[in-house]
């Protein structure tokens, strides 16, 4: 993915948390989990590359979409795989590596750390992170949201671990709540909710900045009482 040379992130890549600051990795953490808090959340997009992954490039998508049912407004006409994504032949599972689709889903979530909670890092999650039933209790991010919505909990109220399936040969992550959010931690989350460093971590590079009020509220198809924020 193409980012802002100035933008904090976590990359999974490998299975372990690698922090990226002005586009430079500069320090990988091998613990098998992270504790962050989960302050703001773009719906579900999806990219296509025309070119195979190279982790020494930086690459822009050929087409994209911000709500993965037709390309987005900014998308050059030439560009456009389709009218609608669920048309294009780059939907189709088989399209891409690995027998999956070549036009990829994914998820910019804006987090923080547990006690650096004013530094804002994007973390992109994979389309494996998103979706499944996960197994045992562990729950992938569309399972973890369900399960807060359900107890009328929000992820911005929650400290969430985050950590990897050990059973899985590709980077993939599951979700669960650890506790509660203390006094002064709410009040400072809440103030960097949609903060520029906030918005510019769950924005697409391709995209104007858009301000997501309500993140989670529409997720592939079902809707959530409880929205991040």
């Amino acid at each position: 993915m193409g980012v802002g040379s100035d933008l904090r992130r976590v990359s999974i890549r490998g299975s372990k948390f690698n922090e990226v600051i002005n586009g430079k990795e500069v320090s990988t953490n091998t613990d098998s989990f992270r504790d962050v808090v989960i302050v703001n959340a773009a719906p579900i997009s999806r990219t296509y590359y025309e070119d195979a992954y190279d982790p020494n490039k930086v690459a822009f998508p050929l087409c994209w979409s911000a709500d993965t049912q037709r390309p987005s407004i900014d998308v050059p006409e030439g560009q456009k795989q389709s009218a609608r994504c669920m048309d294009c032949m780059k939907n189709i599972r088989g399209s891409g590596s690995n027998g999956g689709r070549a036009c990829r889903f994914s998820q910019r979530l804006a987090i923080v750390f547990e006690g650096q909670l004013d530094e804002v890092y994007q973390l992109q999650l994979p389309a494996t992170s998103i979706y499944g039933k996960g197994h045992s209790g562990h729950m992938t991010m569309q399972g973890y949201v369900k399960f807060l919505s359900g107890r009328g909990a929000k992820a911005t109220n929650i400290l969430t671990r985050m950590y990897f399936d050990e059973r899985s040969v590709i980077p993939k992550l599951y979700f669960k709540p650890v506790r509660s959010l203390g006094v002064s931690e709410l009040d400072t989350v809440q103030e960097i909710i949609n903060t520029p460093d906030t918005l510019k971590a769950i924005s697409l590079d391709v995209l104007p900045v858009n301000n997501f009020t309500s993140p989670f509220d529409t997720v592939d198809g079902f809707e959530l009482d409880a929205n991040l924020t």
